[in-house]
């Protein structure tokens, strides 16, 4: 059980009223997330729910012949499964995690319950789903209008966002082939290009290192897109839940810088 909303690092729940937070405090139980663990698979009736605290998560979508591609990365602004109180019992997606961290889970039915006495709980779940929405729409565009390689420079800055900035992911080319939804010999080939422009510092053994200024300058306007629009929705959306109005001024993701700065 979590003390006050306050004290939580995931920013749904750390918007909600105190009164409103104590409904599924109770129950939150705090959990470590694993490196290419999944949370749920497509298809699976949806048990628990996650509210990550650090680390990132990958929506994977998986095709009838065997082929994936990510559709959404989830970090600390959002959760794992919040769909499933609009109604839908299964997981539309596989949830991976890409970045390993922490999460506070709460089994579904004790998430229904609290919602169900929360006007503000209901919010929170509208104002992700905005979000998760703008992601979608976004990636379809981007996937279809943009190189491999600005979609990769794009997927790097989004997972470097959810580990608190880092600049060294642990990431392989075949998760990166799994993010791109493109063949792994298509991963070689970009991946070494991105290292001659130096975006990429190194490509070690199940890690990669980047320079985030080359790579923010490869990157496509996507990434700077879907951040702020995600910073906009989420932050300003999630402050509304506390104040009952909407808040004149966004805050960003904690832990995360910009597009167009670095350190």
């Amino acid at each position: 059980m979590m003390e006050h909303a306050t004290r939580v690092d995931n920013l749904l729940l750390a918007a909600l009223p105190p009164a409103d937070f104590a409904l599924l405090a109770p129950h939150l139980r705090k959990v470590v997330i694993q490196r290419d663990s999944a949370l749920v698979r497509s298809g699976d009736r949806l048990e628990h729910l996650f509210f990550p605290l650090s680390g990132a998560i990958a929506a994977i979508t998986e095709l009838p012949n065997g082929q994936t591609v990510a559709t959404a990365i989830i970090g600390h602004e959002g959760a794992v499964g919040l769909t499933s109180s609009l109604g839908a019992s299964a997981s539309p997606a596989t949830a991976v995690v890409r970045i390993p961290g922490t999460a506070l889970q709460i089994s579904r039915a004790q998430f229904l319950a609290a919602q169900h006495r929360s006007p503000a709980i209901v919010s929170m779940v509208q104002v992700f789903t905005m979000s998760l929405l703008t992601q979608l729409q976004q990636m379809a565009a981007c996937n279809a209008l943009h190189s491999v390689e600005a979609r990769l420079a794009r997927w790097l800055l989004h997972i470097s966002d959810r580990a608190n900035g880092g600049d060294l992911l642990p990431l392989t080319q075949e998760t990166l082939s799994e993010l791109l939804g493109v063949r792994r010999t298509t991963v070689t080939h970009v991946v070494s290009t991105m290292r001659a422009s130096r975006a990429l510092k190194s490509d070690r053994r199940g890690q990669i290192e980047i320079d985030r200024p080359r790579l923010e300058a490869l990157a496509c306007e996507c990434y700077k897109v879907m951040s702020r629009e995600i910073d906009r929705t989420v932050s300003r959306g999630a402050i509304g839940l506390v104040h009952g109005a909407p808040a004149r001024g966004a805050l960003h993701l904690p832990g995360s810088r910009r597009a167009g700065t670095s350190s």
